[in-house]
């Protein structure tokens, strides 16, 4: 049984890691193409050059910026914003939205609230909040908490009420306590739910932050470089910002969330990969 299991667990994560093979390779196929049709756009003449730079033009103005230091200082700038608004939302978020599930009355107090909340987009409070927290980081991090709570609270009262009755009621059977259950039945249930929350707080906490730096931010950070490349028409500046988020984005996505799916859901069977 041992030598099944252990052929077992070997198939799958050969499998696992052939379908991460595919899915860099379809993911490197789809940025080339993107930048081909890209490129014979801004070759075409339809838009001034100032306006749509060429690939290699972008390319030699991105070079300068790290060369110069300046790319780095404001990507750093904007990941701490991102990164400490984020994690504030999954220190917060993620509790919440499991006492939501798993006791009515904090369900029938928080629910309403994020189902207002929510809707509200966070670019929308970004004067609002100016005027309460000024200008410089803490009203960007509060925009980028504010952001990514939501989706991460709901998505995880959702994957919690969504375990199976059945599972509890098994382990229930076997012996499980109240504490087994909570940490060997219920979270690996409602996970599949809690990492896509996660994934979509990080994604609205990109689109938060940038939109708070070009209004709220002082001087630095990536949104904004692009607000501030506008005024001069530097368009070659303001795409070398969204290559730079872009490329964070496509890491984190692959490299710490598709880790982190790779080592529980997958492992764990809650869901297939994908074998085309």
């Amino acid at each position: 049984m041992t030598d099944v299991a252990a052929g077992a667990g070997a198939a799958q994560r050969k499998e696992i890691n052939a379908a991460v093979a595919r899915s860099y390779w379809r993911a490197a196929a789809s940025i080339v193409l993107a930048l081909v049709i890209y490129e014979g756009v801004a070759r075409s003449g339809e838009f001034p050059v100032a306006l749509m730079p060429t690939i290699p033009t972008v390319a030699a103005t991105f070079y300068d910026m790290l060369l110069d230091g300046s790319m780095i200082k404001h990507t750093v700038f904007t990941l701490y914003r991102v990164l400490f608004g984020f994690s504030l939302a999954m220190v917060v978020g993620i509790p919440i939205g499991i006492l939501m599930a798993r006791f009515r009355p904090v369900e029938n107090f928080m629910l309403p609230l994020v189902s207002a909340l929510m809707p509200i987009p966070s670019f929308a409070l970004v004067p609002l909040f100016m005027l309460w927290f000024g200008i410089g980081n803490l009203t960007t991090i509060i925009i980028v908490f504010y952001a990514a709570t939501f989706p991460m609270m709901f998505n995880t009262w959702s994957g919690v009420r969504s375990v199976n009755p059945l599972w509890l009621r098994a382990a229930g059977a076997m012996g499980a306590d109240e504490q087994k259950l909570f940490w060997k039945v219920i979270i690996p249930g409602a996970s599949p739910f809690i990492i896509t929350g996660v994934r979509q707080s990080f994604i609205r906490a990109w689109i938060a932050v940038v939109g708070a730096e070009m209004i709220a931010a002082s001087s630095w950070g990536l949104g904004w470089v692009i607000f501030d490349a506008k005024e001069f028409l530097n368009a070659d500046i303001m795409l070398s910002s969204l290559v730079v988020i872009g490329m964070i984005g496509f890491l984190f996505e692959r490299l710490v969330f598709g880790s982190i799916e790779r080592a529980t859901i997958l492992k764990w069977g809650m869901v297939r990969t994908a074998r085309n």
